[in-house]
Formats: C-alpha cells, sequence, structure tokens
C-alpha cells in the first residue's frame, strides 16, 4: 500500500507554519485507488462481524461509509459538539492549544456490539482516544482502530494502547 503515498499530496504551511498537510483528495479523487483502498479495508475486516464502523468528522466519513455499506455494518458518525440532533454522549480531550468535544449519539449502537473505529489519519492519537471513551461508554467491543495514514514520528499509536491499531501507509 506505501504506492498510495504517490496520491496524497503534501502542503507545506498548512493549515499554519510549520505543518505539512498529507492531503487526501487526490487519493479519494482517484476511482481506481480509492476503491483499492476500500477493497484492502474491506478484505482486512470481511470476517471480523463488524456490527457498525463509527468514523470520526469530517475526512473518516469518506472512509467510513464506504466502508460500512462493503461490510454490511451500520455507520456511526462521530462529530463535534452540538452537530448531532438526538441525546448524545460526549468526551472533551485536550489539543496543542485548548480543547474539543466530540459527541455520538447515545443510540448509536447496542452493547457488546462489535465496532471498527475509523478516521483518515493519525497523528497524536488525541481525538480517536476521545472515541475510545466514547464506546467504552456504550458498551461497545473495539475489534480495531483503523487509519489510511500514520504519522508515526507523532507517536499517536502508544495514546490508544490496548487496542490493535492497523494503517495503510506510514510517514
Amino acid at each position: 500500500m506505501e504506492d498510495l503515498k504517490d496520491y496524497i499530496r503534501n502542503i507545506p504551511d498548512f493549515p499554519k507554519k510549520g505543518i505539512l498537510f498529507r492531503d487526501i483528495t487526490t487519493l479519494i479523487g482517484d476511482k481506481e485507488k480509492f476503491g483499492r483502498v476500500i477493497n484492502e479495508l474491506s478484505r482486512r475486516y470481511a470476517d471480523k462481524k463488524i456490527d457498525a464502523v463509527v468514523a470520526i468528522e469530517s475526512r473518516g466519513f469518506i472512509f467510513g461509509g464506504a466502508l460500512a455499506r462493503e461490510l454490511g455494518a451500520a455507520f456511526v458518525p462521530v462529530r463535534k459538539k452540538g452537530k448531532l440532533p438526538y441525546k448524545t454522549l460526549s468526551v472533551t480531550y485536550s489539543l496543542e492549544y485548548g480543547e474539543d468535544t466530540v459527541e455520538l449519539h447515545e443510540d448509536a449502537f447496542k452493547p457488546g456490539a462489535r465496532i471498527l473505529l475509523i478516521d483518515d489519519l493519525l497523528a497524536t492519537g488525541g481525538t480517536m482516544a476521545a472515541v475510545i471513551d466514547l464506546v467504552k461508554k456504550l458498551k461497545g467491543e473495539i475489534a480495531e482502530i483503523a487509519f489510511v495514514i500514520e504519522l508515526a514520528d507523532l507517536k499517536g499509536r502508544a495514546r490508544l494502547k490496548g487496542h490493535p491499531v492497523y494503517s495503510m501507509v506510514q510517514y
């Protein structure tokens, strides 16, 4: 899957100076490469009896929705505070310069459901760690945590200890 790097555009100094942004729009804009990502993930999880794919706003939705459909699983969106219309559970977590909150509908899945968590990119792991807390509050069983891209130098995987993590491409 390392050749997928050829389809991920690097944008220096975005969203601020010193950041090298990994842009997936070039990957998802190529139907063969996007299909290959979804097919690879589908094969990986085909026999894992996934009940729901839980994806993080917003780029995680791109992969999560397509993957949920391929697996015959439910799709569960995790959104920023105030974006979901029904009763929610929330977790607030620390960012480099402040805090953020993510939410999940309180009836997103039943206790004991096998959950696959997915997002486009693993950096420091803070957002996904918060999502893990949400899934635990609903008593979901985390089958695995998947990412298309992992920025290994940021050591986000360490924050997700105790859970299997898979990433397709590492930088």
